[in-house]
């Protein structure tokens, strides 16, 4: 038996967004969103994003499922396997989008509803920060006051999730389990079957059940992921090594030009301490000159100037 890689965008929207999943989409949904007051999703409509008409100058950024809560909430999902350059600003983007583009010309504010952007990412994106589910919502800084609850963002990070099959222990963690190993399983966990949401799921999930067509999507999809992953992999490798390779060489010429301004500094130095010297021998000289012209004693000369005694017979 072999199951999609639920983590792939195509994959996911197989299994969370087709027309059968919404029971699956509750469960998960109802395992992750941690709603005020025990709240539950009890239902919701399954909205295709790639049928949403897009709006004139806006970028095509959809997202893989969309979905309407029972409570009025729109809840926006995307499965993110590569962490691409701008992906956090994308993701304010797309949630921004959607909120405002629910507003049709001439209705009142009052209309809009909140809007939840939930992103599962396979890869770390908080790194000083130990939880799998993240969530974030507008709040003032200091008095820590809730702006209202229109745009909340959750990040799930598979990376940090680790709990092998015999350590789940809830439904959240089960879900996970799910997204993050279903593609490397050849059978349906026991522990998993009991959940008939994720069961079900992973019939879905089930290569066989799949037609030629949306298996060779589903390979090529996650070919292209593979193959993008190995770039960036490159890419940083290769920066590490030309990292390496430019702090060497500036360490190099930075080494040098320490060693020659030491040198130039020591030799200063030594240049005025032997000036002193010469200077104060000169001047003994002169004094020793003097005084053996007076007539004085030639160790008396000695001690006074600091000449030694055959400096001063030479004189």
């Amino acid at each position: 038996m072999q199951f999609l890689d639920v983590k792939t965008d195509f994959a996911f929207k197989k299994v969370f967004g087709s027309d059968e999943s919404k029971d699956i989409l509750i469960s998960f949904l109802n395992s992750v969103i941690d709603f005020e007051g025990h709240e539950k999703i009890v239902d919701l409509t399954i909205v295709d994003p790639y049928q949403i008409p897009l709006i004139k100058g806006m970028k095509d950024t959809y997202v893989d499922v969309k979905a309407k809560l029972s409570n009025q909430k729109n809840v926006i999902i995307e499965m993110q396997v590569l962490n691409v350059e701008g992906f956090e600003k994308r993701i304010l983007y797309n949630a921004a989008k959607t909120y405002s583009t629910q507003l049709p010309k001439g209705e009142d504010f009052t209309t809009l509803k909140p809007i939840i952007a939930l992103t599962i990412t396979d890869f770390i994106m908080f790194k000083d920060v130990a939880e799998i589910i993240t969530y974030f919502k507008l709040i003032e800084k200091k008095a820590l006051i809730r702006y209202k609850d229109e745009i909340e963002l959750i990040f799930i990070e598979l990376p940090k999730f680790n709990k092998n099959e015999e350590e789940l222990d809830s439904i959240t963690d089960k879900w996970l389990y799910f997204i993050k190993n279903a593609g490397r399983l050849e059978y349906t966990p026991k522990t998993l079957e009991k959940e008939l949401e994720i069961k079900k799921a992973f019939e879905i999930a089930n290569t066989a059940g799949l037609s030629e067509k949306e298996l060779e999507a589903q390979y090529k999809r996650h070919d292209f992921i593979w193959l993008q992953k190995g770039w960036m992999a490159f890419a940083l490798k290769q920066g590490i090594e030309q990292g390496i390779e430019q702090g060497i060489e500036q360490g190099i010429e930075k080494g040098i030009e320490k060693g020659i301004e030491k040198g130039i500094e020591k030799g200063i130095e030594k240049g005025i301490e032997k000036g002193i010297e010469k200077g104060e021998k000169k001047k003994a000289i002169e004094i020793a000159k003097t005084l053996l012209s007076l007539g004085d004693d030639v160790e008396k000369i000695s001690k006074v100037t600091g000449l030694t005694i055959k400096e001063i017979v030479t004189l």
